[in-house]
């Protein structure tokens, strides 16, 4: 039998390889790091993450992210069950040891005998084979520009930046304190989850004139792009109106100061734990492009971390996306050469779960294939399915921009309240419509 080809071990590569294998699938995984690097990764492990270690909601009844977990979970995703065993307190919130994580996952493909990781850059689209593309939105120049040349297209592009982590034992506790937002969470430590540094209006204010007047990152002559929502750095969204962070990511609702409970902040910023030892928190929500310099003088201005040591700061860059609804059919490969199929956050999908999501799928299509079968994706009812029909056709071409999973892209339910009072019904009737029918898939295969 013929090996599956894939370029890239992000997380949509690795999932995509853990499945062919355990498929019975032979699988050669490319990946150029670490020999050819980029600013953002470190190592040259697989699954590496690079901007956050928080997988979002866990919540399989009441949101869709989690739902997603669950679907990746059922189908013996590899993604999942590292993180699962790396997991962080976090609240809801799913968050892992990012280094723990993708050494892990790294073990786990070379112990599989089915898989081949092979070290080196792949430049140029195969003639023909079994391929998968899963280079993310860090894709080489090379290979980006050969992508390009086959489809008759540029590719479209947005930013997305990389929030800042800090030394926990720089951090202030007479200020700040431990608390997950409702004191969500079934452990003590779940609901201890995140440090909290509160902030009066007069700070809050303070800040945002410090956020707005420093200095930031130019872009490059010739260079523009959107930013995408979901990732906006938090300058942007200072621009967008005063009020904008304290209704975002320095909301302070269901926060209590457990050094002065009688009195309410005007605005919160969160730290997420970003490592087992507890010696790292990444500052929640904090993706910007200010300059290195000015990030330590206006960070320093939040109550706590007024002498804040920093792991790393934040940082901005490019990532690429195909348009997808014109290049791609709904077995996720590129219409103009169907040996290749895409995977990850390059097809335009946003985010660690749901890239991890498209490539579980492609690599059980890549694998039916090989087997001489042809798989069908998931109903549009599961999560999985109407992500990838949301990126395969449902999504208007002409506007086309990454998408998280949310239950906007599910096929709407019949006899249940819409509108924001029918939230408590409504969502639990995807997600038990959802495992229902995933469950359905995946028997059938």
């Amino acid at each position: 039998m013929q090996p599956v080809h894939i370029i890239g071990a992000g997380l949509a590569g690795s999932e995509a390889a853990w499945q062919i294998a355990r498929a019975g699938v032979p699988v050669v995984l490319h990946e150029m790091r670490p020999a050819v690097g980029t600013f953002a990764h470190k190592t040259g492990d697989c699954a590496e993450m690079v901007c956050s270690n928080s997988f979002r909601s866990d919540d399989d009844e009441m949101n869709a992210v989690g739902q997603l977990h669950w679907e990746m979970r059922t189908a013996d995703g590899l993604i999942m069950a590292m993180a699962d065993r790396y997991r962080l307190p976090a609240g809801g919130a799913l968050a892992v040891d990012r280094d723990a994580f993708s050494q892990a996952v790294t073990a786990a493909l070379q112990a599989e005998p089915l898989i081949q990781i092979v070290p080196g850059e792949i430049s140029d689209l195969p003639d023909e084979g079994n391929w998968i593309i899963a280079t993310g939105p860090l894709t080489s120049d090379a290979l980006a520009a050969n992508i390009r040349a086959e489809t008759g297209t540029e590719a479209l592009a947005f930013f997305d930046a990389i929030a800042p982590i800090v030394h926990a034992d720089s951090i202030d506790m007479s200020v700040a304190w431990e608390q997950s937002r409702y004191d969500k969470g079934e452990t003590e430590a779940e609901r201890r989850a995140y440090i909290n540094c509160p902030m009066t209006k007069a700070e809050y204010e303070a800040f945002i004139d410090a956020l707005l007047a420093a200095d930031k990152t130019e872009f490059r002559e010739g260079e523009t792009a959107g930013y995408f929502d979901g990732c906006l750095p938090i300058e942007v969204m200072a621009e967008r109106g005063r009020e904008t962070l304290r209704f975002g990511p320095m909301k302070p609702i269901g926060l209590t100061n457990s050094h002065k409970p009688e009195e309410k902040a005007y605005a919160v910023v969160q730290l997420r734990r970003d490592n087992a030892l507890g010696t790292l928190y990444n500052i929640v929500g904090f993706q910007t492009k200010m300059k290195y310099g000015a990030q330590t003088d206006v960070f320093r201005m939040i109550p706590g971390l007024q002498d804040a040591s920093f792991a790393r700061l934040g940082g901005i860059h490019r990532n690429s996306f195909l348009n997808s609804p014109t290049l791609l059919d709904d077995r996720m490969r590129l219409r103009s050469r169907p040996n290749i199929r895409f995977a990850g956050q390059v097809t335009g999908v946003e985010g660690y779960v749901e890239s991890a999501a498209i490539g579980l799928l492609a690599g059980r299509m890549a694998a039916a294939q090989a087997q001489g079968n042809d798989l069908p994706p998931p109903p549009y009812t599961t999560a999985l399915g109407a992500l990838v029909n949301h990126i395969t056709g449902g999504a208007e071409a002409k506007t086309f921009q990454p998408m998280n999973v949310n239950f906007g892209l599910f096929p709407p339910l019949e006899d249940v309240k819409s509108g924001r009072r029918g939230r408590k019904d409504r969502y639990p009737a995807y997600t038990q419509r959802a495992k229902h029918d995933f469950r359905t898939w995946l028997t059938a295969q």
